[in-house]
Order: C-alpha cells, then sequence, then structure tokens
C-alpha cells in the first residue's frame, strides 16, 4: 500500500503527544508508519515542511460556519477561543504552529474569518488583515506559555511563592496585582487580553470617526 500523505501526519501527531516536539524526528516517525526515512521525503521536503502540514492539519475545524449577522466582537472571540483550542488539542501544538507560513486552506480560512470580522467593524482592509494577525499571534503565544507551564502542582507552588516572595519590595505594581496575575483562571486571562487587543480597535474606529466629523 502507498504511503499516504494523511496517514503520515495522523501519525506524526501521535508521535508529538508521546514525545513532544523536541523528540519528535523525521527517523522516529518513519518507524512509527513502518517505512525508512527517505521515504518520506516523496511527500515532505524536510521537517519544517512536515510541521506546516500539520499546523494546517490543526486548523481542520477553526472559523467554520461562522452565523451571519455575527457582532464582529463576537466573531473574534468565537474564531480566538477555537483556536486556541486547536493548538491545545496536541502536546505542543502552539510551538509546533509557531514560525510556520503555511498558504493552505485552512490557515487562509481562520486568518480570513478574523480580517473580515474587522472589515465588518469598519476598519480598512490592510489593517484589518494586520489586526487578525495580531489576534492569531496573541492566541499562540498565550498557548506556548499555557503549555509550557508545569503539570506538577508542587511545581506551580514554588513558582507562586518565588514570584511573591520577589515582588514584594522591589517591584510596587506587580506587588499590587500579584493576586490577579497568579489567579489560574486562563480562560478568563485569556479573554480578557483579547478584549484589550478589541479595545484598542474600537478605540481606534471612534477616533477616526470623530475625526471626520470635524
Amino acid at each position: 500500500m502507498a504511503l499516504q500523505r494523511d496517514r503520515i501526519i495522523e501519525s506524526a501527531f501521535r508521535l508529538l503527544d508521546e514525545e513532544g516536539l523536541d523528540g519528535m524526528t523525521l527517523r522516529k516517525l518513519a518507524c512509527g508508519v513502518g517505512v525508512r526515512a527517505p521515504s518520506l521525503y516523496w511527500h515532505f521536503r524536510d521537517k519544517r515542511d512536515l510541521l506546516d502540514a500539520m499546523s494546517d492539519a490543526l486548523l481542520e475545524d477553526v472559523a467554520r460556519d461562522l452565523p451571519d449577522g455575527l457582532p464582529w466582537r463576537e466573531a473574534v472571540h468565537r474564531v480566538g477561543a477555537e483556536l486556541r483550542q486547536a493548538f491545545k488539542s496536541r502536546r505542543d501544538g502552539a510551538r509546533v504552529y509557531a514560525g510556520t507560513f503555511a498558504v493552505s486552506r485552512n490557515v487562509l480560512r481562520t486568518a480570513d474569518a478574523l480580517a473580515r470580522a474587522f472589515g465588518e467593524a469598519g476598519v480598512a482592509p490592510e489593517d484589518a488583515a494586520i489586526a487578525g494577525m495580531q489576534v492569531m499571534h496573541y492566541v499562540l503565544g498565550f498557548v506556548i506559555e499555557e503549555q509550557a507551564l508545569p503539570t506538577d502542582p508542587a511545581q506551580v507552588e514554588l513558582l507562586k511563592t518565588a514570584f511573591v516572595e520577589a515582588v514584594e519590595h522591589d517591584y510596587p505594581s506587580l506587588r499590587a496585582a500579584r493576586d490577579g496575575l497568579l489567579r489560574p483562571d486562563f480562560d478568563a486571562r485569556f479573554a480578557a487580553g483579547l478584549d484589550l487587543l478589541l479595545d484598542g480597535v474600537q478605540a481606534r474606529l471612534d477616533s477616526a470617526r470623530q475625526e471626520a466629523r470635524r
């Protein structure tokens, strides 16, 4: 049976979940699908090419079937939440996507959905596309940090203790905010951070409208 591209990608995700991104090699992947490594090069030029394909596969379910007439902020939040979930669905999923520049259907659909939402808010096309990319970068960075957190509760407590002690005397602004910074509600923190970006877009729109009325 000919080696299928989709089968390689599925095997790559299984290897990723087992070994993490740093432990995922083309040699290990070839062993997992029962072939020699050179056979993979019929489908992927190198590991970066494979990661591009995996990145596109991660976004398979993102930004599909958005309801017509959805307010632009709700649309951005929905796509952002779906994108975050997609990255979190696999071990090191956000790191797999980081640095990819895949011109592929799932990536482009996601970027287009965000650009369309900002366009419906009244943002000019180029700025709307840039704003959409900034949202994708925000989600990516957030999940990279989220997935890098220790899973051992004891390690988490050690980090919290170290932070509290470090800011107690020399960093008054962080000390004043420490309770919020140490709060483990990442869903709320994610939504709040995205709202900060959207508030900036709204402020620019409001300012441009006021200027136009003068």
